[in-house]
């Protein structure tokens, strides 16, 4: 017999950032072009994780509070993107090679992630992490 842990997915992965035309994006090197030895990726928690778990749980509680306080669960643009930001940089663990107005960590994830000129970074990461064939680990067969 085997076990089914073995199909287990991984606790973290790596998506290749894609700008607005579905390119690949990479950090510029100093002539301002881009250094196909540094590309920006997303370091991510995955489904199989208790971070993923707690940015879930922390979402929904924060959809229950609004519900209790306005007693309706409508939510503007502006506040969807806030808690798709919140959600997503949750379960961020690094973004590698990337930068935006001298920021780190936390606060340079939800400055990108709600920035509505680079909407497709965070449209991208929602759509990955939601797919666990994103944090599976590679076939011994393929």
């Amino acid at each position: 017999m085997s076990s089914i842990k073995k199909y287990a997915l991984q606790s973290t992965g790596i998506l290749h950032l894609r700008d607005g035309n579905e390119e690949l994006m990479y950090a510029d090197n100093v002539d301002g072009q881009p250094d196909l030895n540094r590309p920006m990726r997303a370091h991510l928690f995955g489904p199989g994780t208790k971070v993923y778990a707690a940015a879930k749980a922390q979402a929904q509680n924060r959809a229950m509070d609004r519900l209790k306080k306005k007693g309706k669960s409508d939510m503007t643009a502006e506040d969807q993107a806030k808690e798709t930001a919140q959600f997503l940089a949750a379960c961020t663990k690094e973004l590698e090679n990337v930068e935006y107005d001298g920021l780190t960590g936390r606060d340079l994830h939800i400055a990108i992630y709600t920035d509505l000129e680079l909407c497709f970074v965070p449209a991208q990461i929602d759509k990955w992490l939601a797919d666990t064939a994103n944090f599976t680990k590679a076939s011994p067969t393929t």
